[in-house]
């Protein structure tokens, strides 16, 4: 273990999930719900990281306005290894700004960044893959893990691999040569057909001082930025000079910002991780278990009569839910909503969002 001395795990947590709207909330973001069992998908990332990373190792990046949430579903976590940003500038500015702070803690750093949202199945599994991710960046790689594709999705965004650069241990590693956005379904059918390309999960891994190089060769502005919130950091300036920088950096990706024009990257394909990023309501049928009709029912009261392949999720424990006869549907009850949906259509909840947000109606957000 102490060869891992100098790797430290960094779990972005300031999504809001508004695919899983109305249970997802500003108050209560998707990382805080149990949606998949009694314990919440943030507290399931930290526990599958339990002996390869320990507490002190393990940074959590969010917003100001879910530090408290977090910090009480973590209480393991030191609080100074909470990083806060003022608002969202998206992922690059995050994890520049986290790779600022590792370099002053350590300037041998190497970082995992992982995703506080995403159901995993086999942990063992993702664990020896974070080994092998961390002796893929040793050699001077930005690593990304690529999970198997199952299907032609156009909600993920995809890697193409190319030359295969070895096996380390009993992975095997690739040449990533150009990074995907959601395609639209021909050519994710394409790219599936071909055999080459794998779905972009969204955890990287690299040296801190391998990335801070290609924030500075691609986007310097955001280095400058970078280095003066350094400057700053641990001092009593601290606060206000990142509340004055950091509302003017641009917000970007670091996929769009960093990974399409990187120039050592590395892609590690994993077709048995039983990963699933529970990014909207149908994605559930995929990782919960079902009754021999299909359905997914995540209340005590409730009665079926002829329904199938549903899912059917109340927060209130009171309230009795009847279904007769319907097929493929989302139905989840709120204290304040009452989303139906059919499953074909989940991923347009994020549009209703949208218009609650036009309307000003902030009361349902």
């Amino acid at each position: 273990m102490n060869t891992l001395n100098n790797y430290y795990a960094v779990i972005m947590a300031g999504g809001g999930g508004t695919r899983l709207w109305p249970l997802s909330r500003k108050a209560k973001p998707k990382q805080a719900l149990r949606i998949l069992g009694e314990t919440t998908l943030f507290q399931n990332s930290i526990d599958r990281l339990e002996g390869l990373f320990p507490p002190e190792r393990i940074l959590i990046v969010t917003t100001a306005e879910q530090a408290a949430l977090l910090q009480e579903l973590s209480s393991l976590i030191p609080k100074e290894n909470f990083i806060l940003e003022p608002q969202p500038r998206g992922t690059a500015s995050a994890i520049g700004l986290t790779a600022i702070v590792l370099r002053k803690l350590d300037p041998q750093a190497s970082m995992a960044v992982l995703t506080a949202d995403h159901f995993i199945g086999d942990e063992q599994l993702f664990r020896q893959v974070l080994i092998t991710g961390y002796q893929v960046a040793k050699d001077n790689y930005l690593v990304t893990l690529g999970i198997q594709p199952t299907f032609p999705s156009t909600a993920y965004g995809y890697i193409q691999q190319g030359e295969k650069l070895g096996n380390y241990g009993q992975q095997e590693v690739y040449q990533a040569l150009r990074f995907k956005e959601k395609p639209q379904e021909a050519q994710a059918e394409k790219m599936l057909s071909v055999g080459d390309h794998t779905w972009n999960s969204g955890m990287f891994i690299w040296k801190v001082e391998n990335i801070l190089a290609e924030i500075e060769r691609q986007m310097p502005e955001l280095f400058t930025a970078l280095n003066e919130i350094a400057g700053a950091w641990g001092t009593p300036q601290q606060g206000a000079v990142l509340d004055r920088v950091w509302p003017e950096l641009k917000s970007e990706t670091v996929d769009y910002g960093i990974m399409e024009h990187a120039e050592r990257l590395a892609v590690i394909p994993v077709a048995e991780l039983g990963w699933n990023d529970v990014g909207s309501w149908d994605s559930l049928f995929a990782v919960l278990p079902t009754d021999k009709d299909g359905n997914i029912v995540n209340i005590e009261k409730h009665i079926n009569v002829g329904s199938k392949n549903t899912l059917i999720h109340a927060e209130r424990t009171e309230r009795m839910i009847v279904t007769i006869g319907v097929k493929d549907l989302v139905i989840v009850d709120t204290d304040d909503v009452l989303l139906i949906c059919s499953k074909d259509n989940a991923e347009e909840v994020r549009q209703v969002v949208e218009q609650l947000r036009k309307k000003k109606q902030n009361q349902f957000l």
